[in-house]
Parts: structure tokens; sequence; C-alpha cells
């Protein structure tokens, strides 16, 4: 019997991201393993979090005894830390900037964004990544206000590790959604977080685990590369690991799904995915591109879903 369980149907991604995953939800779920229909799988690991589409989509489905999501964005893992451990004060907070903001004209909401990007900055060596302190509840809101505000709804960061996107005109963005958040928190509540390396979910891996890899996206070209959502980046060789560790977990039984760029879709005879990938099934679907300099080179591409199973 399929173990289904409503936890919170309303919680849905609140950070924009590069990347993120809502278009490619229906291919997603057409995917899924058996297993999971089933109640076999009863955890779920997510080591690139970044907005988290795919995990609120799953929990608003199955029921999981155990989840742990990941990200070495440290501004990214704070900003969910914080929103599951002090959700009413970052609520608070984000109320109090969002008035602010829409009661000015365009000028001075540009003022504004502008001196809220800097304190943001200027803060960041004063923040230990590790530790939650009060500081935290500052900079999600800030984090918050700043990706509901900047050009885009884009995450970027220098090699600083400075936040560096400048101001979006939206007329009227959506800053605050108090019964989101409130959503989210209550489903991080019983969700592991961690910071750092997509490896270190491994011992929380097992033959009843569902895994879903986000890597940020291998470039199609020279120029349409985002890999700078950390301040270190996500290279081939990191594309190297992650087969690697990908194979690992294959070997311990658990259920594995990833995604990522096609590669051939501007170099047909780029078959670093189809190599070393050879031995899983290797899907092709069509989804847009959203993230180009160029506004002409937006638009259909293909995207890889990868799994362990059929």
């Amino acid at each position: 019997m399929t173990k289904q369980i409503q936890l919170v149907p309303s919680a849905r991604p609140f950070l924009k991201w590069a990347g993120g995953k809502t278009q490619l939800l229906d291919e997603f779920n057409k995917r899924l393993p058996e297993e999971l229909k089933s109640g076999e799988i009863t955890k779920y690991a997510e080591p690139f979090i970044g907005g988290g589409a795919f995990f609120f989509s799953l929990n608003q489905k199955f029921f999981f005894e155990h989840c742990i999501i990941g990200d070495a964005n440290e501004e990214l893992i704070l900003t969910y830390q914080v929103t599951k451990k002090s959700v009413r004060q970052l609520i608070d907070n984000l109320g109090i900037l969002e008035s602010e903001y829409l009661s000015k004209d365009e000028k001075n909401r540009e003022v504004l964004y502008y001196e809220v990007r800097d304190s943001f900055n200027r803060k960041l060596p004063e923040i230990n990544f590790q530790k939650f302190g009060t500081g935290w509840i500052e900079r999600a809101t800030w984090i918050i206000f700043l990706n509901h505000t900047c050009y885009n709804g884009l995450f970027r960061v220098n090699r600083k590790g400075e936040f560096n996107v400048p101001f979006g005109k939206y007329k009227n963005p959506k800053i605050l959604n108090e019964d989101n958040l409130h959503d989210v928190a209550s489903l991080l509540k019983t969700t592991r977080i961690i910071l750092g390396d997509f490896t270190r979910c491994s011992k929380f891996v097992d033959d009843t685990c569902f895994v879903y890899f986000d890597p940020p996206y291998r470039p199609l070209n020279r120029t349409s590369s985002f890999t700078s959502y950390s301040k270190n980046g996500f290279f081939d060789t990191d594309q190297v690991r992650l087969v690697e560790f990908f194979k690992e977990l294959d070997k311990k039984g658990a259920k594995i799904m990833l995604s990522n760029s096609d590669p051939r879709n501007e170099d047909p005879a780029d078959t670093f995915f189809d190599d070393h990938f050879s031995d899983y099934s290797i899907e092709r679907v069509p989804a847009k591109r959203m993230i180009n300099s160029n506004g002409d080179r937006r638009g259909q591409i293909n995207e890889l879903i990868i799994t362990n199973y059929r």
C-alpha cells in the first residue's frame, strides 16, 4: 500500500534560484522509483538543495521518516537554518523591510536596495557560518529581500563571496510570504540541514533512501557558465567526483536521480555525461533555458535526467 500523507500542502520554494526545477517537476514525477510509491523508501536526500522545488514537491506527496538537504553555498544554508529555527523573527524583519521598500518610488527603492546590498557585503567577515547567531537572522532577511528585488532573481557572488547582482526594477515584488514561510519552517523541523560538499550525505544514504542530485549545471558553452552560485565554483573535476559518488551510492542500494544540462545542445560530439553514466538510464527532456546574457539564446533545450533504475 502506498504510504502517503499531506505534510505541508502549500510549502513551496521561498527563494528564486538559478536552475530551479519547477518546470521539470512533471518529468521527474513520471520517473519516480516504484519503491517510493510503494512506501519501501522512507528517506530522502538532496545534497544540492538550491531553491528546493523537488524537495517541497515530494514532501507534499510522500511521507519520509527522515530527510537531509545540503549545499556548499553558505548563504543559502544559513537562510534555510534561520527559516527552520527563527521563522517568527524572520517574518517580522521581512515585514518591516517590505513595508519600507514598497512605500518608496523607484529611485528610492534602488537606493534602499544598494544600501542593503552594501551592508550585506560589508558584514560578511563578521559571519560565522558554522555557528548559529543573532546576526544570522538579519542576514537571512537581507538574502530574501535581495533575492526578490535584484535583477532576474539571481544569486551570484564574486570570488570574495560578495553579492554583486544589480537592482531589479520590479513594480510590486512579493518580498514576504508569511504563510509559505510558516509551512516551510514546519517541514524543515523534521529535516537535517548540512553545509558542505555533496559527499557529506554518504552516511545517511542506504537502500531505503531516494537521492536527487541537482548540481550546478555543466556550462553549455564558454559564455553560458553559471557556476558562481558559490565563491568556489563547480567544475568538470567536481562533475567527475559526483559521478564516482553516484556509483558509490548505487552500490549501497539507494535509488538515485540526477539532472544536468545536455552538452550536446551546443556540441553534438560532447558526450561527457553519456560516457560517464554509460551504465545508467539517460533520458533527454525538453526544457527552457532561463539564464543567458543574450536573450536570443534563451529558449528550448534538452536537459538530462539520469537514474540508476528504470
